[in-house]
């Protein structure tokens, strides 16, 4: 479809609910507004040189899925119709665990990973817990069985932002989304 509906005040709504429905492409069955990658949709610009503005962050500063996402996005707001746009991707704030919906956690847990059981924001230069999901020191719940007799089997699952783990109930491995 060409791109044909200008940004406006009136076509914002609709981008947001164009992007709202992106998926992210590690975990497809959440999507990048419900892990908090998604932090903005907003008009920049005026007259003819007005354009959508974008505004991503990475889930960690090497994430090697950003330019698929960017690339996702391109395919959603082109086939809505949508722009000019582009894309910005800010490092400051840094993406926190916090960010994630309710929402994406349930999604994440029923797709047998477990979600964080806690978030975390920087205070002053340090990560401090501000509100919890769960008690890590009573183990991370099995997404499988909800058993908290868990145990990690590696740092890192199938992502940097991922560790493994392995259910001592019901013997099943698991990926674990890390609080940060």
């Amino acid at each position: 479809m060409n791109v044909s509906t200008r940004p406006s005040e009136a076509t914002l709504p609709l981008a947001w609910q164009t992007l709202e429905a992106v998926p992210d492409p590690e975990i497809p069955v959440v999507s990048i507004r419900e892990l908090g990658i998604l932090r903005d949709v907003r008009l920049a610009g005026d007259g003819a040189a007005r354009t959508f503005e974008i505004v991503i962050t990475p889930t960690y500063s090497g994430c090697p899925a950003m330019d698929q996402i960017a690339q996702d996005i391109d395919t959603a707001m082109t086939q809505a119709g949508l722009g000019p746009y582009r894309i910005t991707t800010v490092l400051a704030p840094a993406w926190t665990t916090d960010w994630i919906t309710d929402e994406a956690r349930d999604k994440l847990r029923a797709y047998g990973i477990a979600p964080p059981t806690g978030a975390h924001a920087v205070v002053g230069g340090g990560a401090v817990p501000v509100k919890f999901y769960g008690r890590p020191k009573d183990g991370v719940a099995c997404p499988q069985c909800g058993s908290h007799d868990t145990e990690v089997v590696s740092a890192f699952g199938s992502t940097a932002c991922k560790a493994l783990y392995r259910c001592r109930t019901c013997r099943e491995p698991f990926d674990f989304f890390k609080p940060y």
